[in-house]
């Protein structure tokens, strides 16, 4: 009996808990419901007006405003072709006929994934949803903003009925190139109206909203029609169409409407602000939130940077031998080669001014980010800085330039060859860095390992896969000029990386600042020995591989390094001043190296350096020569350049270095 009258005091504490913990539960639900309540927007009237959001305005660093995104031509639901609607609602909500505002089952199998399926977040946002983000200018995604829209949606099916609904909708969706509501998607994309829409063109055009950007048929048309197959697929699966008017549909080719010439202000940097606004906000509020975006970008020195592109790649086309009127392809790719330009402010990290590709309007394929190409010798100053600072050389180290042989390991032997084929013999380090002698980064790479030289690139900004090889030395791993004009810029400020960045604040319609950038540097470098790589790279451009810089007239303080890759296939110029840094690429978008018409490679010299130059003469224009700060450990030393022996000024093979305090120079003649 005791044991019974015990286990029913257990059950009863048990029982009377449970109904604490529902009746607390009930509570916070009637607090969270009267919580959401409050300040919860009105459904307009007309249900029309939902759409009249202000327009979304992106300004450059100046206050200058370069770009505006808004603006709708609004149709009745009955100008609409009925594949489109179909295609919309079978890929964003196929029980939306059904529903009340909110799709349950779709609501508890995301919140299933969401749960217990680490890594992975289902959405569920039916279209009445996503209709009622509009009314709400709160862009973080809590739980209850999300209840809030819940509490919208459930007033707007109350209020209208399905076709006023989608009409809304329709009207409202962001499609890209500026395309709000599916009468301007269609007559931009397809050059007719929304009402003679075919069942293909539907599918690509439903497509495009889950991210414009990503799936722009104009630059990536492959994406495009991956994206319009799952349309398809989802149409059939809903019973809209058969599975075989899904394939012919897939397989009907596609007519362009032909994009309109001319180009805006900084459209390349643009294309990079859209998509990052898109990726932390998402494209409903990129397109129709009403956001005011303001960027980076110097409109000067963009314009200045088009200009040092265009000309530079039309005297290189005089080099090489191409006529403006070909029409030939090599190798896939158009005949003309194409360029990219970064400009970056070295103490910030803000992207200035960015090129991507010989002119916008022909293609938006955005080099300067997306396109990863060999630096070759313009990755050498990552190994010297590497080896100063694990093996503690110095720039007055001797090593002998000749023919080597690197045994690896599983592998044949590596056997680097120097650019012109010829071997000085004891050389010091400055001096190699200047001439860009392949033979010493060799041996200096052997001797520090790929993985120092990758640790100081990763550490200097560069984020690009990067092979664990010795040949990475020698620029053998693609980069990007964003990275490029990034990872130089840890040298020019001393050692402070600052990552780059393209926008400085958002806000949203009334004023309230969603973001802002705040500038901080994060010490990455050694100043002592990013500043003997900075004199080694001053003697580049004063007597080295980028001389022509100088011959060009820019006579400021500047630092910077050539790079050449195998068979001549890219041409790099990166380099900086005190206050800017700038990565220039050059080359066909596809696998074909440049040689002139007598046949002469196209190196960084001849092909980067010229449309670097200038560039820089005209951004600097104006300003008074700025020194590179010396650290207080620096002492400048003249040496032999043969046997890094003390010399005398002015006496032959002699030049100046930076030592470190407690550096010295070897007396005795001869290598290391």
């Amino acid at each position: 009996m005791t044991f019974l009258t015990t286990a029913i005091r257990r059950l009863s504490t048990v029982f009377y808990l449970t109904l604490a913990l529902a009746g607390v539960g009930v509570v916070l639900v009637v607090g969270l419901f009267f919580i959401a309540l409050r300040d919860l927007p009105r459904v307009p009237e007309p249900l029309s007006r939902i759409i009249e959001t202000p327009p979304t305005e992106i300004f450059a660093a100046s206050g200058e405003r370069i770009m505006v995104i808004g603006g709708r031509e609004a149709i009745p639901l009955s100008r609409v072709s009925p594949h489109f609607i179909q295609a919309v609602i079978a890929t964003e909500d196929h029980r939306f006929w059904e529903h009340h505002g909110v799709d349950k089952l779709r609501t508890l199998k995301a919140l299933w994934i969401t749960l217990f399926e680490p890594g992975r977040v289902q959405g569920a946002s039916t279209i009445t949803q996503q209709l009622a983000k509009n009314l709400f200018f709160s862009y973080r995604r809590t739980y209850l903003r999300k209840f809030r829209e819940l509490l919208v949606s459930l007033q707007i099916e109350a209020q209208y009925d399905k076709g006023a609904i989608l009409e809304a909708y329709l009207n409202q969706i962001p499609f890209g190139i500026g395309a709000h509501g599916i009468e301007q998607a269609a007559k931009s994309f397809l050059g007719k109206s929304a009402a003679n829409l075919t069942l293909a063109e539907s599918a690509l055009l439903a497509g495009l909203p889950k991210s414009p950007t990503r799936y722009n048929p104009y630059l990536h048309l492959d994406r495009a029609k991956v994206r319009q197959k799952v349309v398809l697929s989802r149409m059939a699966a809903v019973g809209y169409i058969a599975p075989e008017e899904a394939e012919k549909a897939y397989k009907q080719a596609l007519t362009l409407q032909p994009r309109r010439a001319g180009t805006r202000t900084g459209s390349y940097f643009l294309d990079v602000v859209l998509k990052d606004l898109e990726e932390r906000y998402g494209p409903e509020v990129v397109y129709h939130g009403g956001l005011k975006v303001m960027t980076t970008l110097d409109p000067q020195l963009q314009t200045w940077a088009v200009d040092a592109v265009q000309s530079g790649l039309i005297k290189l086309d005089t080099l090489l031998g191409v006529q403006h009127d070909e029409a030939e392809t090599l190798n896939g790719s158009a005949t003309h080669p194409q360029a990219a330009l970064v400009a970056i402010e070295t103490n910030s990290g803000a992207v200035k001014a960015m090129v991507g590709g010989r002119d916008y309007s022909e293609t938006e394929y955005n080099r300067a980010v997306q396109n990863n190409r060999l630096p070759g010798s313009g990755f050498k100053p990552f190994i010297y800085y590497t080896v100063f600072e694990k093996l503690g050389l110095t720039p007055a180290t001797v090593v002998v330039d000749q023919k080597i042989k690197i045994p690896v390991v599983g592998a044949a032997d590596w056997q680097p060859e120097n650019f012109e084929g010829t071997y000085e013999g004891p050389m010091i380090l400055k001096r190699a860095l200047m001439k860009s002698v392949n033979s010493v980064a060799a041996q200096l790479v052997a001797r520090s390992g790929p993985d120092a030289v990758i640790e100081v690139a990763r550490r200097c900004g560069v984020k690009s896969p990067l092979a664990s090889v010795y040949s990475v030395a020698l620029g053998t791993s693609g980069v990007s000029p964003l990275e490029m004009a990034s990872a130089f810029a840890t040298f020019a400020t001393g050692g402070i990386r600052h990552d780059p960045f393209w926008i400085r604040r958002v806000e949203d319609p009334l004023g309230r600042i969603l973001e802002e950038r705040i500038v901080s540097g994060k010490r990455s470098l050694d100043a002592s020995l990013s500043y003997q790589v900075i004199d080694m790279l001053q003697a580049v451009l004063n007597a080295g591989t980028g001389a022509i810089v100088r011959r060009m007239g820019f006579d400021l303080p500047a630092a910077g390094k050539t790079g050449t890759s195998d068979d001549y296939h890219d041409a790099w110029f990166t380099g900086f001043t005190p206050t800017l840094c700038a990565s220039v690429w050059v080359g066909y978008d596809r696998g074909v190296g440049m040689r002139d018409t007598n046949g002469r490679g196209i190196t960084g010299a001849r092909g980067a350096a010229p449309i670097w130059a200038e560039f820089m003469k005209k951004a600097t224009d104006g300003e008074p020569p700025r020194e590179f700060a010396i650290p207080s450990d620096i002492q400048f030393q003249e040496v032999s350049t043969i046997t890094g022996a003390p010399s005398r000024v002015w006496a032959p093979h002699s030049m100046k270095v930076a030592l470190r305090e407690g550096q010295k120079v070897k007396s005795q003649d001869g290598p290391e």
